[in-house]
C-alpha cells in the first residue's frame, strides 16, 4: 500500500541528539569503543540482533556492540525487519506503519512496500500509525543502521497483545535471504537494584543463548514476546545465539538502585558459499 506520508522523528533531542553532526559523532564513538570482531573475513552471517532502546547515553554503548557485528559482512544488506514492543498505545497483534519513510536527523529511510504488503497479508498485522507516532523503540535503531549501511529499506513492526507463535509466523514470512536482516529492539529487566538486575538479566541471557523461549520470565524484557518469537524462528533455521554485551543503566552512567538492563545478542549462521 504505497503512501506519501513521512513519519517524523519522535524522540530526537531526547533519546539521542537532534543535531546530525553531534548524533553522528556520538554513534561513531559508541562504535569505536565497542568490541568489534578482529577480522570480518569468514565471519558468520549475522542474520538477527537484539539491541536495547533507551536513551543513547545509557544504552547506546550496548547497542553499538551488536551493530559492529551486524556490519561485519560483505553481503549487500537491502532490508531490515524492525520489531519492538509498543510502549504508548494499545496494540492488538502487530502494528505496521503506513508511512512511505521514517525520518531521522541523519536522513530518510524508506519503508519496504512489498515487505509491508507481505506482513499485512498475515493474521494479526494491521496499519496503526497512532502507535508508531510517539514510539521510540524502532526509531533509536535507525541512526545506527544509517551510519553503517547504505540504500536499505525497513519493515517497521510494533508488537502488542499477541503470542510468540504469531511473531514467529511474521518473521518466517519476512525471513528472505542474507540481504534481509532482523533487528529486535528490547531492553531487559526494569527498575531493579543493580545486583538483582544482573542476576535476572543473566538468566534472560542464558535463555536467549539457549534458544529457549519457554525459559523467559514474564518480566524478563519489555520485548519478551518479540524475543520469544525470534528464538522460535532462529531455532528452526539452525541459528546460533551469542551474548555480546550485558550491562545495565547503572554501568553506563545512571544510579545503581533502580536500573534498566541492556543486552546485545547475535543470531548467526555460516555465510553462504556464493558470497
Amino acid at each position: 500500500m504505497p503512501s506519501h506520508t513521512i513519519r517524523p522523528p519522535a524522540v530526537a533531542g531526547r533519546f539521542y541528539p537532534a543535531d546530525a553532526d553531534r548524533l553522528e559523532a556520538d554513534i561513531r564513538r559508541y562504535l569505536i569503543d565497542a568490541d568489534a570482531p578482529e577480522d570480518c573475513e569468514d565471519y558468520p552471517l549475522v542474520k538477527a540482533i537484539v539491541a536495547p532502546h533507551a536513551g543513547y547515553p545509557y544504552s547506546g554503548p550496548v547497542a553499538a556492540s551488536a551493530y559492529v557485528h551486524l556490519a561485519c559482512t560483505d553481503i549487500p544488506v537491502k532490508r531490515f525487519v524492525l520489531l519492538g514492543p509498543a510502549h504508548f498505545a494499545p496494540v492488538r497483534g502487530m502494528a505496521i506503519s503506513s508511512a512511505a519513510a521514517f525520518d531521522t536527523p541523519l536522513g530518510r529511510v524508506p519503508v519496504d512496500d512489498d515487505g509491508r504488503a507481505n506482513a499485512l497479508s498475515l493474521p494479526g498485522v494491521s496499519i496503526d500509525d497512532d502507535a508508531h507516532a510517539p514510539e521510540h523503540c524502532l526509531e533509536v535503531q535507525l541512526p545506527f543502521l544509517q551510519e553503517l549501511f547504505l540504500d536499505f529499506s525497513i519493515i517497521p513492526l510494533l508488537v502488542g497483545e499477541t503470542t510468540a507463535e504469531e511473531v514467529a509466523a511474521v518473521l518466517e514470512a519476512l525471513w528472505d535471504g542474507p540481504e534481509t536482516r532482523i533487528v529486535v529492539s528490547s531492553d531487559l529487566s526494569h527498575y531493579r537494584d543493580q545486583a538483582t538486575a544482573r542476576q535476572l538479566d543473566g538468566e534472560t541471557a542464558a535463555a536467549i543463548v539457549g534458544l529457549r523461549p519457554d525459559a523467559l520470565r514474564e518480566d524478563s524484557a519489555c520485548g519478551r514476546v518479540v524475543i520469544a518469537g525470534l528464538l522460535t524462528v532462529a531455532r528452526g533455521h539452525g541459528l546460533t545465539a551469542q551474548a555480546i554485551d550485558l550491562r545495565n543503566s547503572g554501568d553506563t552512567g545512571g544510579p545503581s538502585d533502580r536500573v534498566v538492563g541492556y543486552g546485545a545478542f547475535l543470531f548467526t549462521t555460516p555465510a553462504p558459499a556464493a558470497y
